[in-house]
C-alpha cells in the first residue's frame, strides 16, 4: 500500500474539480447504482495518471456535457473500494488507472489503461467527450 502523504496530492487532483473520494465497497456501490450517469476513475501514482488520465479526466469534465456524478478510487490505497469498483467492470480486467462510465448501474464506456498509456491529455478528454455526448 502507499503511503499517504504521496496518494493525498493525487487524490486532490481529482476531488477539487468535483469527485467523491469513494474509500470504502458500500460507497463504491451506492455511487455506482445512483440514477444517471457515474464516471469512475481508477486513480494510480502512474506516470500515465499522472501525465494523461487525470488531467484528461479534468478537462473532458469541465464543459459540455458531462456525468451526473462524478467518482474516484485509488489503487495502491483504498483497495477494498478499488476491488468493489472492478467487480463493477466485468468483463474488463484490472486495470490502473481506468475509467469508467455507468448509465442508471450499468456500465456503458470503459477506458483501460492501455488505452490511456501513450496518450495525451487532450486526447483522453476528447475521447471521455465523446462518451458523455452519447450517454449523458
Amino acid at each position: 500500500m502507499y503511503p499517504e502523504t504521496i496518494v493525498k496530492p493525487m487524490k486532490a487532483e481529482l476531488v477539487s474539480v468535483g469527485f467523491e473520494d469513494l474509500t470504502t465497497p458500500e460507497s463504491v456501490n451506492a455511487a455506482i447504482k445512483s440514477q444517471g450517469t457515474v464516471l469512475v476513475v481508477v486513480n494510480s501514482v502512474c506516470g500515465c495518471a499522472a501525465g494523461a488520465a487525470r488531467p484528461g479526466v479534468k478537462l473532458a469534465v469541465t464543459d459540455g456535457k458531462r456525468p451526473t456524478k462524478l467518482a474516484t478510487v485509488f489503487a495502491g490505497f483504498d483497495t477494498e473500494a478499488v476491488m468493489e469498483a472492478r467487480k463493477h467492470f466485468a468483463p474488463y480486467p484490472p486495470s490502473s488507472p481506468a475509467i469508467a462510465l455507468f448509465k442508471d448501474g450499468k456500465l456503458v464506456h470503459f477506458v483501460e489503461r492501455h488505452h490511456i498509456e501513450g496518450r495525451s491529455a487532450q486526447m483522453i478528454a476528447d475521447h471521455l467527450k465523446t462518451a458523455f455526448e452519447e450517454y449523458c
